[in-house]
Formats: structure tokens, sequence, C-alpha cells
């Protein structure tokens, strides 16, 4: 029976730990507005765990911050690769430390998926110095991307770049705004545009074989953008072709296949 609920009434650290200690197979699925994460469990374990561009445990710490969303623990499913290796009360514990660090930089950042951007003050008479991490965030900061986008471009979580960007932000180096949000056709376009693009990676990996596996699948992430399911239409696209692949394929091009669409996804975005 699945169980489901709101990540407002219970963090997900202590989700884990009410499945875990019953010591039950099964997928956890956690969205949040457009972006969804997943996460594995074998016998009460944590195996596998992946967010956006983040697997494994940069994952379950990204997934371990959010205050608000649901959650849903289907029992049976398995999954398909392990990028977890550590135990359930290390990664609990560290995840908790997180979520007591957030609620710290979330006084100064609502939100991962605001935009930071530069301020400048002519009355400004005291030298800046910033140190590497700083000048990383720095040379990303376009007035464009938000915290969740500059934590792809530099493939480190949106955790780590809400902490260098949280003393900028207390000494007015840096602002941060709300993402504007675009047009549903321009939004859909780009996500269809990114579907057929993830598509030909797929024919070109699972081979002609799978044409009509791969063609279905296709139009179904197709008709769900289309009637507003957005990213959670071609994660589940996604999802299809690396089974679809490694149940013919196997692992290592299963693994060539993830690390193609990874790639063009850090793009588009």
């Amino acid at each position: 029976m699945a169980f489901q609920g709101s990540l407002k009434e219970l963090p997900l650290p202590d989700i884990i730990q009410l499945v875990s200690v019953s010591g039950k197979t099964g997928k956890f699925t956690l969205s949040r507005d457009d972006a969804r994460g997943f996460i594995f469990l074998k016998n009460g374990q944590m195996v596998h765990a992946s967010v956006g561009n983040l697997t494994g445990e940069e994952a379950i710490y990204s997934l371990s911050i959010w205050n608000e969303g649901e959650f849903q623990f289907n029992p049976g499913e398995e999954a398909d690769r392990q990028t977890i290796t550590k135990s359930n009360t290390n990664l609990l514990m560290e995840a908790a430390r997180r979520l007591d660090e957030w609620r710290v930089l979330s006084k100064k950042v609502p939100s991962v998926e605001y935009v930071p951007e530069l301020q400048t003050r002519e009355n400004r008479r005291e030298q800046i110095t910033l140190n590497p991490q700083e000048w990383m965030v720095i040379t990303r900061i376009d007035g464009k991307r938000s915290i969740v986008e500059i934590g792809k471009t530099l493939n480190i979580s949106s955790f780590e770049v809400a902490k260098i960007l949280y003393g900028m932000i207390t000494s007015e180096l840096v602002a941060l705004k709300k993402k504007p949000e675009r047009a549903p056709d321009e939004t859909n376009g780009e996500l269809l545009d990114l579907a057929g693009r993830i598509r030909a990676i797929a024919e070109e990996y699972i081979g002609d074989s799978a044409h009509k596996t791969i063609e279905k699948t296709f139009l179904r992430a197709l008709d769900r953008i289309m009637n507003g399911d957005g990213e959670f239409a071609v994660e589940a696209m996604v999802s299809e072709f690396e089974k679809t692949a490694s149940l013919l394929r196997g692992v290592a091009v299963t693994e060539q296949l993830r690390s193609r669409i990874t790639e063009v996804r850090a793009v588009a975005s």
C-alpha cells in the first residue's frame, strides 16, 4: 500500500526513518512545484537517489531541505543502480545537520529558485575581499540564473551555492529576486525541444530494436507536456528510456545514455 503525505507535516529525514525501520523495499517520489526527486530503498536501506542533476548522497541532502511539497512511497519498486553506500544513520545525521543549517540560511535565502544579482553602491568605500568559492559563484551570476541553475553550471548542490551566497547577501554585495514566470507556451516549447533531443539520444544508444517503445514513450511525454505536466513529463520519459536501455543494452550503455541526457539537460537549463 502506498504511503503519502505533505513535507510540511514531516521533514524528509523523519519520513525515511519511519519507512526504513520496517525494512521495506520501494521508491519515494517527492514533488515540489516543477521539481521531482526519487529515493529508492532496499530492505530499509537507501541505495539510490536523484533530483535534477544530483544523484546519490548529494541528492539526499538536497531533498532533505525541502520544507514543502508532497511525498509518496510505493513499495516493491527497485532501483536499477546503486549510488549510495553509506548507512542510513550516517546519511540521516548529515541530512538533519543540513536541515538545521538551512533554517539559518533561509533567513537570507528564502528559496533556491531565487535569482542572485550583484549590488552596486556608489558610496561603498571598503575593500571587498572574496574567497575562491565566492569568486566561483560570482562569475556565474548574470541576473537570470537561479541558485539551482548556478549550482548546475558548477556541478555543486544548490545548498552549497546558498551557503556561499549567504555571506555576500549579508554584506549587501548580492541581492535576491524572484525569477520571472515564463509564459506557458514558451516553457512548453523549450520542453518539447528538449524531449526531442532526448529521444534522439535514446535512439542512438538503445537502437532500432526499441524504436516503437521509444516513439511511444516520446509521444506520451509530448502529450503530458502539452497538458501541463512540464518537467515531470520529461523526468518520466528519461526514466522509461533508462529502464529500456538497462533491459536491452546493459549497465554500461545505460550509464552512457544517462550521461549524455544529463549533459543535454544541463545545457538546456
